[in-house]
């Protein structure tokens, strides 16, 4: 009942994703990525510090929390990582902002984020790079 992702389907409802993308959606060929999965699979790649896309979707296939979060059965099979690259690649910064927005949002309106302040840790890193090239 405590699960961190059960209690996140239960309060992000995010139909409105069809709508803000059907108009990148193609009406032939191959079916795409459920826009919802897609951005539901963002979420998790960013809350699992998991930046590849290939570990992503490694990690949700072994985990069953995640697996009910995105709405799949433990013997359906994933998205194939590369269809999550092109997908990614498909939707404006504008899209993902809207998205984000509206999580947060929701988040908020539930009590699973709360504060006044938001603060984000950094630490300069000097790159190894050629200033020539």
């Amino acid at each position: 009942r405590n699960n961190f992702y059960r209690r996140l389907k239960e309060v992000l409802e995010l139909r409105s994703l069809y709508g803000l993308t059907e108009g990148y959606y193609g009406n032939s060929g191959q079916k795409s990525i459920d826009p919802v999965v897609f951005f539901k699979l963002c979420l998790v790649g960013y809350l699992e510090n998991i930046i590849s896309d290939r570990k992503l979707m490694a990690h949700c296939s072994l985990r069953l929390d995640i697996l009910y979060f995105i709405g799949y059965d433990i013997d359906e099979e994933l998205p194939w990582h590369s269809t999550i690259s092109r997908t990614r690649q498909l939707f404006p910064e504008s899209v993902f902002e809207e998205v984000f927005t509206k999580v947060l949002r929701m988040c908020v309106e539930k009590g699973m984020v709360s504060g006044h302040t938001q603060a984000i840790d950094s630490a300069p890193v000097k790159a190894n790079a050629s200033m020539d090239t």
